[in-house]
């Protein structure tokens, strides 16, 4: 099976774009979109995401989120750092939402139900697919905030460690190496 595509950021652009402008819930499908571009969440994290992970009891967004080990792949609980942009859009969208759902849940579909990761992975694919991006599916999010963060130099411990991975052969299968990796190594001469 072949690993889903990473992204440009051109690419990342006219996703959230054509999302923002035609999605019918812009504002929830742009967040989701970018909990994994911008945080590396898995689908299945994002679905799982409770307003009480990113809102303090203030309703303030928080600047990092824990997820406990029972709600990620490798049951290993990890810390997520949201940048700066995450944070502002995250408050939008919380701001947006007239009555939160009892179920809790950060993503409610248009039924109010929350979602499933099953049910997320084909929302955000569908996403894409609008987007003309082929070849994407949920894990490109993921493998563009990986790939991206090891094109600026970070390391693959750190990477690892922030994905949530206990091998760093598995970051290392998650990382695009392209000509704009390789060319920017060549001037580090």
């Amino acid at each position: 099976m072949a690993q889903a595509r990473t992204l440009r950021k051109s690419e990342l652009k006219q996703l959230i774009d054509v999302t923002a402008s035609c999605s019918r819930y812009p504002q929830r499908d742009v967040t989701m979109l970018l909990f994994s571009h911008l945080c590396g969440l898995r689908v299945g994290e994002i679905a799982g995401l409770r307003f009480d992970d990113v809102l303090d009891d203030k309703s303030n967004v928080l600047d990092e989120i824990t997820l406990d080990a029972s709600r990620t792949k490798g049951k290993r609980a990890r810390k997520i750092f949201l940048p700066r942009q995450m944070q502002k859009h995250l408050h939008e969208y919380v701001a947006s939402i007239r009555e939160r759902p009892l179920h809790g849940f950060l993503f409610s579909t248009q039924k109010r139900a929350c979602f499933s990761a099953n049910t997320a992975t084909q929302h955000l694919q569908r996403l894409y697919e609008r987007a003309g991006l082929h070849g994407a599916t949920s894990h490109s999010g993921r493998r563009t905030w990986l790939t991206t963060l090891s094109q600026k130099g970070v390391s693959v411990f750190v990477l690892a460690e922030m994905a949530g991975h206990r091998n760093i052969q598995t970051t290392q299968r998650y990382v695009t190496v392209n000509d704009e990796i390789k060319r920017n190594v060549a001037e580090l001469i």
